[in-house]
């Protein structure tokens, strides 16, 4: 027997070459006598691509409290924007990917249906993800949002000069990184920006988290997987007198002389999985783990 939902869903500007992907899932949300409440930007822009209106409603930020899940439709830079929309509020997220490779927003078009009708009978798991907490001393105060579910980025500003990061660990002193930056990832940032610097992959449910340098000047300087617990003090010089810190994209000028610390969130953040749908299965089919890609020349 099918429960009723109040689904919230996120997104942003789509391609119109997908837009029929959300006209299907609103039909089916629709269909499914779920309450559906689009998030404020969201729905301004659907408002005016969609051919047939179906019966939703317009949500503010304050008006999320009363969600059971949320719908982040898009790419994984969409579902990092809902999440940090969802903040605090225990609501659990699920991914409808629009975009391309999708880790995080990883139910296909294909699936969507049969997704949505094991989410309104109740039959998924959800796992809960570490966040990643900045705070910072000195020259600079952080703005917004100090909560980041992939990565923590410290990089250089529009230069071809290095920065250099010097990094303790529970006020020890590990390495000054002479480098392009470094990222302090998650597990589940393990599969996106340190995964491009040939960080290693992490299995989500892992409490770790992983130094990658962007681009080091030393070939010997490695990623490294520290214990969540740790406390991470970094230092940066730079001769530009400002570098660039990134919480999951989201970038702020820093002046030299500001001391970050980093450390695990005091809350954690709750994605909904299909029953079956794990990890080992996202790598094989986004990474093509096992799959012979070779082609035959004649």
């Amino acid at each position: 027997m099918s429960r009723q939902l109040k689904t919230g869903l996120f997104g942003g500007d789509c391609r119109a070459d997908k837009l029929y992907i959300i006209e299907r899932l609103l039909d089916r949300l629709n269909a499914l006598g779920v309450e559906i409440y689009i998030q404020r930007e969201f729905y301004s822009f659907l408002k005016n691509v969609l051919k047939k209106w179906p019966k939703v409603s317009c949500m503010s930020t304050d008006d999320m409290h009363h969600l059971d899940v949320a719908l982040s439709v898009g790419g994984d830079g969409t579902f990092l924007r809902t999440a940090a929309l969802i903040n605090r509020r225990r609501i659990p997220i699920l991914g409808i990917n629009t975009g391309r490779l999708g880790f995080l927003a990883d139910v296909s078009e294909d699936q969507i249906a049969d997704t949505l009708t094991e989410l309104t009978d109740g039959n998924y798991m959800t796992e809960e993800r570490m966040l990643l907490e900045l705070h910072t001393k000195g020259e600079s105060v952080l703005q917004g949002y100090n909560h980041a579910l992939n990565e923590v980025a410290v990089l250089k500003r529009d230069t071809s000069s290095m920065i250099t990061i010097h990094t303790y660990l529970n006020d020890e002193y590990l390495t000054s990184y002479q480098a392009d930056g470094l990222l302090i990832a998650t597990p589940t940032g393990s599969t996106a920006y340190s995964m491009s610097v040939n960080g290693p992959i992490l299995l989500p449910q892992s409490d770790n988290i992983v130094l990658s340098p962007v681009a080091p000047h030393s070939l010997n300087v490695r990623p490294l997987v520290i214990p969540g617990s740790h406390r991470i003090r970094l230092v940066v010089e730079s001769c530009t007198q400002s570098f660039l810190t990134a919480l999951d994209g989201r970038s702020e000028v820093m002046q030299i002389g500001t001391e970050l610390i980093v450390n695990k969130g005091s809350y954690t953040l709750s994605v909904i999985k299909r029953h079956k749908h794990t990890f080992y299965c996202t790598l094989r089919e986004k990474l093509m783990w096992g799959a012979d890609v070779r082609v035959k020349q004649y």
